[in-house]
């Protein structure tokens, strides 16, 4: 719970420019110090040092920000299957299923789409998206 709360303000703050402008002043600061630390290899420690920690962290960071929004968009779907009449209530939850059940499921859309298409009488030029042959000249 302390770290979904740290989790997204961490995740407003870094989105904004003010952030962004204070991460590129910091390392313009950083190599302007350069030739007054002569190079040296703790003036390099400092950035890589730097670096690599905030990127350790922000990788724990986005990852509950991605969680979080998955699950939120899997409600929002779930709910529009659940209200929706004409869609299939098994679907809900699809993303909880193994590897091979949503392969099936997709097989049989797949299947599903090709019947449909085959039904349907489409006008002249809206029959297929690419041409395998040129068309017929008299």
């Amino acid at each position: 719970m302390i770290f979904d709360r740290f989790a997204r303000w961490t995740e407003h703050q870094l989105g904004r420019s003010v952030t962004f402008a204070l991460a590129f002043s910091s390392v313009v600061v950083w190599g302007a110090t350069g030739p007054f630390f002569g190079w040296s290899d703790t003036w390099q420690l400092v950035i890589n040092t730097g670096t690599t920690i905030v990127t350790f962290l922000m990788v724990f960071v986005i990852q509950n920000t991605q969680n979080r929004d998955t699950k939120a968009l899997q409600l929002k779907l779930d709910e529009l299957l659940r209200v929706n009449t004409a869609a299939r209530n098994s679907l809900m939850g699809l993303e909880e299923k193994s590897e091979s059940e949503v392969e099936d499921i997709k097989t049989a859309f797949v299947e599903l789409a090709s019947t449909v298409d085959a039904s349907v009488e489409k006008p002249p030029g809206q029959r297929g998206l690419v041409r395998s042959e040129p068309p017929n000249s008299p």
